[in-house]
Parts: structure tokens; C-alpha cells; sequence
């Protein structure tokens, strides 16, 4: 046998290793720290294009050739070249004759039959209607005289049986560029079989196998190769929409000539009800196409009706492809574009950039970093983690270096001096693994070598209790918050500190809280899709109440409490539990927030305020809480507010 290699060509290359989709959660992950939500983000990606992937468009660079080739279209298109060739013909045909009736009237003298009969021909010629297609009518009849010009008008009424034909069939025009005599008869059964067929199809008893022994038979006119009836109904009927978008683009002088010739040219063809009854069909079954609808067209490069058809078709699947790629609609996803509609208006190398961001898409899902719920994009805690270890890495990165502490320390020592037993080991454990201890567990389970650790096997050397911590993070969510520009700030703090605690600090409780009107425990895998609330208040008073029960749950952990706000209280909880908004501040608001306040004293819970504005009430107030709690307050901006939290916390954990 012999083999033959050659550069491949046929889509993306087999070989190329798998993409690195943690590359994306990264790209997306930079767009939710920065406050958009998951859906946003993942849109803004898809749009951009796929880091690390050299030579792979986004659904921009595919739009922006989209909208090029239908500019293309508009800008170098005329719609009435087979009108204008129409009338060219048939100006050439009567000029023929009349050369014709002329050479006989000087050759039969003054008088005769022949001499009259050419003049009656003449003054018919005379007569004949400006408009084209009555001209045609007219003429259908007539016995020419001159041989030229009875070729030319029999060329003209070849055009016009093509271009009609072809812009209802693509493909036409060449199955009748050189017809033999039984061609026509053979189109005409041709139409009379489809029609037949998508009736019995409206009954409910067409099968595949009529279908392909329709194409067996007719396949040469069907260059697009349809596989079932499904697909050749689309076909047809995208082609016929185009056909009448043609006619309702041209003038009404235009359209009304042009389609006189059309119903002249079906009539003589023996085609006009077969036709019709099939448009009937096709609009009854595509009623969405855009039938009728005028295209503005402003090119100087006439086409021929059947070319024009085409690009009007063309320009119809551009426009949907359009709306497809710009997935500004409710439920947009990539399995929306039509991959044969980008293939026929881009090529294959877009289909492959296509694919390529599907594929992102569904790993995406696949690994287990984005899932749907309900219809919403969410990330899921596994992508969570991620987004809060690489908050906390621009955390790190931002602090002074040289700073004891404040490193990104990944050998984690013991939890304390070691007790001399063991025990099970646990997630979240930075005892050392016993080892001694974990092999036994495992030949015991396994009964030989080679040993088989499974997860159960594991101990670990027992130490004593290192102190922890009981964190809550208190984050302002209220409308002031956007306005000011300070939420992303806010959300990516809140996800770097979660993710400090989890990694440093397992044996901690961390609990974040949000508060707007009302307060509320946000789970770790709601903080990356976090939004501010469009609601009024900020009721601090129901935050500390929360938070106050989180350190109660935990009496022997170092309480720290650490709020987050660009305002002061303007709300408090009633005891009917609705809050109750009033700006400028209540008295009444501030005494209960003061009071929760000094519910944190007596708790030894350090209370310390990360002001985000410099609002001389919010001044104020946070100097009250400092005087009764011994906290420090922090005028902290914008983008150095996840060092001010993240510093302060590791201080604080230093301290004890």
C-alpha cells in the first residue's frame, strides 16, 4: 500500500493538545472581580475571544465580517440587471425588424402587398406599449420577419424562462442553459411531483423514502443536496422570500414590469399554477421568513434576477446570523448559531472558531466551574475557590513587600505541639500525615501488597488546639455603593478573605454578610455573582444583629468583626421585623445600631470600620463606634480596600 501525506486543512489540528479552560475561568474571573455578573462575564469572553488560543476569533471579529460582506452586498448591488437586459433584448429585436421591414419596403417599390404589409408592421412596432413585459405580451404572437431578430427575441424569452426559474430553484439556470426539447417538460414534472409530495406530507403520509426517490429522480436540479423534506422546504422557501424581497426593492414602476414578465414568462412555460401552488405552500409553512420585506440596495453592479435572489437570500441569512452572534437576548447560548448558516457566510475557519468557543463553553460546565439554575448562569463553589485564591494573590501581590506575614505562604506548619496519638484525618487538617499509622490502615483493609491508601486510611499526629477565629465580614450592598463605584472593591475583598480563611486558616468560621434594607449570610458561592441591591437603606443594626449570633454559636473562638460601608445607618429591623428607612438618620436608628455595637464590646469582639466615602456624618458615627469598641476605623479607597482587610485580619491573627 502506499501513503501519502500532505498539510491538513480540514478543520482544527487532531493533534493540538485539549484547552486549558482554567485560562477562561481566569479571563471571566477578572471580569466578576471587577463586578459583572457570571453571565456578563462569559459573554464578554466569548465576544473577545479565547486567551491563549492564537488565530481564534471571537463573536466580534465574526461579526464585524458579517456586517463587512453584507455592506459588500448593499453597497455593490443593483437588483434590476434582468430587466435591464429585458429591455436591451428586446429593443435589439425590434431594431433588428425594423432594419428588416425597411430593406422590404425599399425593395418593393411604391406599392404592393409587400410594401403594405410592412408598413402595417411597422406602425404595430409604432404602437407597442413603453412598458416592458406588455411589449413581450404583445409580441408573443408575432411572425418575424427577420431572422436575427426572431433569435434574439427567442434569447430573450430564454433569459427571462432561466432567471424566473432560477430565482425560485437554485441551480436552474445552468439545468437550462443548453435545454433539449423534453427539458421544460421534465421541470413541469418536476413541480407537479413536489407539489404532490408536500401535500401528502400535510396529511401525514409522506416517508423518507418518497423523499429520496423524488431526489433520485430530480437531484440534478437541487445543487444544495437537501437530505429530507425538512431541509428542502427551507431552501425553497428562503429562496422564495428573497424572490418577492426582490420585487418589493424595486420601484413600483419597476416591480410591476418585472413581474409582468415573470407571470407572461410561467404562463408561457405551462408553470404559473404549479407555481402558485407551491408559494402557497411554502409561506403557509415558513410564515416567520421575512416575506415582502423591501432591501435597501444602493450598488452600481446590476445582477440578473436570479443572482439577485441569491444575495437578497444571502443578505436575509447575514442578518439572522447577525442577531444570532450578538447574543444580546434573553437565553442566548453558542448552540443558537446555526454552524451551516456561519460556514456558507464565513467559511470553515469560522465554523472552527465557532466550535472552539462552544467547546469553552460546555467544559466549562463539564468541569464543574459554571452550572445553569433556572435559566441563570452561576459559578460554582469550585469556582469560587479559584476567583477568591486569585482576589487574594492581587491581594498579596499589593502589599509592601518584605512585610512579616504578609507573603503568599504555601507550607502551612502544625497546628500546635504534638500530643503523641492519632487520629482520623480531616479536610481542612495541617497536622502531618502519620504515616506509619496510614500504611497499617491500608494493609489491614487490602490484605497485601501493594497497598491500595484509600481516602479512610489516613491518620494524622494529634496536637493541641491552636486558637481560632470566628470572622465576620459585614459588606455594605446598597444602591451607594454602585453609584460610588466601590462594589467590585467591596466583592473582591469579601472574596479574598474567604478564600485567605479557607487556605491559612481552615479551622476559623468565617461568615460574610450583606446589607442593604435588610442583611443576610451569603454563601461562599454567592459571592462572585453578588449584585448590589437597588434598594434604600443601610441597615448596619440587622448586619450586627447576624453577626452577633454567628459569635455567640462560637463562644471559644476570637471574635473579629469587620464592616465595609460608604455610609452611616440610615435603617434599623422593627420588631415586627420590617425595616424601617429614614435618611437623614433617625435617632432611633442610630441608638439600636449603637446598641448592637456595645452587644459586640461585651463579647470582646473588636469592631473595626472600613470607610469607602468621607461623608462627614459617616465620620461621625464611625468614631462613636471606635470610642465604645476600642476598634479602628480605615478610610480606605477603592482599590486598596482588599489590602487594608486582608492586612488587618493577618495583624489581628499575629497578635493572639
Amino acid at each position: 500500500m502506499s501513503y501519502f501525506y500532505r498539510e491538513y486543512h480540514d478543520g482544527p489540528d487532531p493533534l493540538a493538545p485539549p484547552y486549558d479552560v482554567r485560562a477562561a475561568l481566569d479571563e471571566m474571573g477578572d471580569a466578576v472581580l471587577s463586578g459583572s455578573t457570571p453571565l456578563d462575564a462569559l459573554r464578554d469572553l466569548l465576544r473577545r475571544g479565547l486567551p491563549g488560543a492564537p488565530g481564534r476569533r471571537g463573536l466580534e471579529d465574526l461579526l464585524r465580517q458579517v456586517r463587512r460582506r453584507r455592506r459588500e452586498l448593499r453597497d455593490g448591488t443593483r437588483l434590476d440587471g434582468t430587466l435591464e437586459r429585458a429591455r436591451a433584448l428586446l429593443d435589439k429585436a425590434i431594431g433588428q425588424e425594423r432594419a428588416e421591414l425597411q430593406r422590404e419596403s425599399e425593395g418593393s417599390g411604391e406599392a404592393g402587398e409587400a410594401l403594405d404589409d410592412a408598413r402595417f408592421r411597422e406602425a404595430m412596432l409604432d404602437t407597442l406599449p413603453s412598458d416592458t413585459a406588455r411589449a413581450v405580451q404583445e409580441l408573443a404572437g408575432y411572425d418575424w420577419r427577420s431572422a436575427a431578430a426572431r433569435q434574439t427575441f427567442e434569447e430573450l424569452r430564454d433569459l427571462l424562462r432561466r432567471e424566473v426559474l432560477d430565482s425560485r430553484f437554485r441551480g436552474m439556470r445552468e439545468a437550462l442553459a443548453n435545454p433539449d426539447p423534453t427539458a421544460m417538460e421534465r421541470v413541469r414534472q418536476m413541480m407537479s411531483d413536489l407539489n404532490d409530495m408536500l401535500d401528502r406530507d400535510a396529511r401525514g403520509e409522506h416517508t423518507q423514502d418518497d423523499f429520496d426517490r423524488f431526489m433520485q429522480k430530480y437531484g440534478d436540479m437541487y445543487p444544495e443536496n437537501p437530505r429530507n423534506l425538512e431541509e428542502l422546504v427551507d431552501q425553497l422557501a428562503r429562496r422564495a422570500a428573497a424572490a418577492q424581497r426582490l420585487l418589493a426593492s424595486l420601484t413600483p414602476e419597476q416591480r410591476e414590469e418585472l413581474a409582468g414578465l415573470i407571470n407572461h414568462t410561467l404562463e408561457q412555460a405551462g408553470l404559473a399554477e404549479q407555481m402558485s401552488r407551491l408559494g402557497e405552500a411554502l409561506h403557509a409553512r415558513r410564515p416567520d421568513l421575512a416575506w415582502g420585506a423591501p432591501e435597501r440596495v444602493s450598488g452600481e453592479r446590476p445582477m440578473e434576477m436570479g443572482d439577485a435572489v441569491t444575495a437578497l437570500q444571502e443578505l436575509a441569512d447575514l442578518g439572522d446570523l447577525e442577531s444570532a452572534l450578538r447574543q444580546d437576548y434573553p437565553g442566548a447560548r453558542l448552540d443558537d448559531i446555526d454552524e451551516e448558516a456561519v460556514r456558507r457566510a464565513l467559511g470553515r475557519s469560522a465554523v472552527d472558531d465557532l466550535e472552539s468557543l462552544r467547546q469553552v463553553e460546555r467544559e466549562l460546565e463539564a468541569q464543574g466551574y459554571l452550572r445553569r439554575n433556572r435559566g441563570k448562569l452561576e459559578l460554582t463553589p469550585k469556582a469560587v475557590r479559584r476567583l477568591g485564591e486569585t482576589a487574594l494573590r492581587r491581594v498579596f501581590s499589593s502589599l509592601e513587600s518584605g512585610r512579616r506575614g504578609d507573603h503568599d505562604q504555601r507550607d502551612a506548619g502544625t497546628a500546635g505541639e504534638p500530643t503523641g496519638s492519632t487520629r482520623q484525618w480531616r479536610f481542612g487538617d495541617e497536622q502531618p500525615i502519620d504515616v506509619v499509622r496510614t500504611v497499617v490502615n491500608g494493609v489491614r483493609r487490602g490484605g497485601g501488597a501493594p497497598v491500595a491508601l484509600s481516602v479512610d486510611d489516613f491518620e494524622v499526629v494529634e496536637t493541641e488546639r491552636r486558637s481560632a477565629a470566628a470572622v465576620c465580614l459585614l459588606v455594605d450592598l446598597s444602591y451607594s455603593m454602585a453609584l460610588r463605584g466601590t462594589w467590585a472593591a467591596a466583592k473582591q475583598t469579601a472574596l479574598a478573605l474567604q478564600a485567605l480563611v479557607a487556605s491559612k486558616f481552615p479551622q476559623d468560621a468565617v461568615q460574610i454578610i450583606g446589607f442593604s434594607n435588610y442583611a443576610r449570610v451569603l454563601r461562599p458561592d454567592e459571592l462572585a455573582g453578588l449584585e448590589w441591591d437597588m434598594v434604600q437603606g443601610t441597615n448596619l443594626h440587622h448586619a450586627l444583629l447576624i453577626a452577633g449570633r454567628h459569635l455567640d454559636r462560637h463562644p471559644d473562638f476570637e471574635p473579629v468583626v469587620l464592616v465595609v460601608t460608604d455610609g452611616e445607618p440610615t435603617a434599623h429591623l422593627m420588631r415586627n421585623g420590617a425595616p424601617r428607612f429614614e435618611w437623614p438618620p433617625s435617632q432611633e436608628t442610630l441608638t439600636l445600631t449603637l446598641a448592637e455595637v456595645d452587644k459586640m464590646t461585651r463579647r470582646r469582639a473588636t469592631l473595626n470600620v472600613f470607610m469607602l466615602a468621607a461623608d462627614d456624618r459617616l465620620r461621625e458615627f464611625v468614631n462613636e463606634v471606635a470610642r465604645r469598641n476600642g476598634g479602628r476605623v480605615f478610610s480606605a479607597s477603592a482599590d486598596r480596600l482588599g489590602e487594608y482587610v486582608v492586612s488587618d485580619f493577618l495583624r489581628a491573627r499575629r497578635t493572639r
